[in-house]
């Protein structure tokens, strides 16, 4: 069995960031402290993010390294926080951000997961009015399952 991609420790319920760069940069330290990457990570989802914008719709962002800097990933994990109020993230309205470390080309199956549930409008409302990290966890739980 494969471990948890997520756990309710990397799950910030109101996240603190007031723009794009600030929300990059704490989904980021929530995967450092995950133990799932390396200092150097955090360069490599912001050079994405210059690449081309990681917004997906439905209030959702996943920011995530480039293909330079897997070598700074130890292990596959996401970090989610929820904004009470609308980051710009490029013109759209973001209130969710779901950072993405994915080992050995691992994040494309997490990625699908994630864009089942944020497809779905009632799973997003639901997202928004969870009250906990617990909460929001119960209801992303099948990122979890193998």
């Amino acid at each position: 069995m494969s471990e948890n991609v997520l756990d309710a420790s990397q799950i910030i319920a109101n996240g603190s960031a007031t723009g794009k760069e600030d929300a990059i940069r704490e989904a980021a330290a929530i995967l450092k402290a995950a133990g799932a990457v390396t200092d150097e990570y955090i360069g490599y989802m912001l050079k994405r993010e210059e690449l081309t914008s990681t917004y997906m719709g439905n209030f959702l962002a996943i920011p995530h390294g480039t293909n330079e800097g897997k070598d700074t990933i130890l292990k596959s994990a996401l970090s989610f926080v929820r904004y009470a109020q609308p980051l710009d993230w490029d013109g759209n309205e973001v209130r969710f951000v779901v950072g993405i470390a994915g080992k050995e080309n691992g994040h494309m199956e997490i990625l699908s997961k994630i864009a089942i549930i944020f497809s779905d409008e009632d799973e997003v409302q639901k997202l928004l009015e969870a009250h906990s990290s617990e909460d929001i966890l119960a209801l992303l739980g099948e990122v979890n399952e193998a």
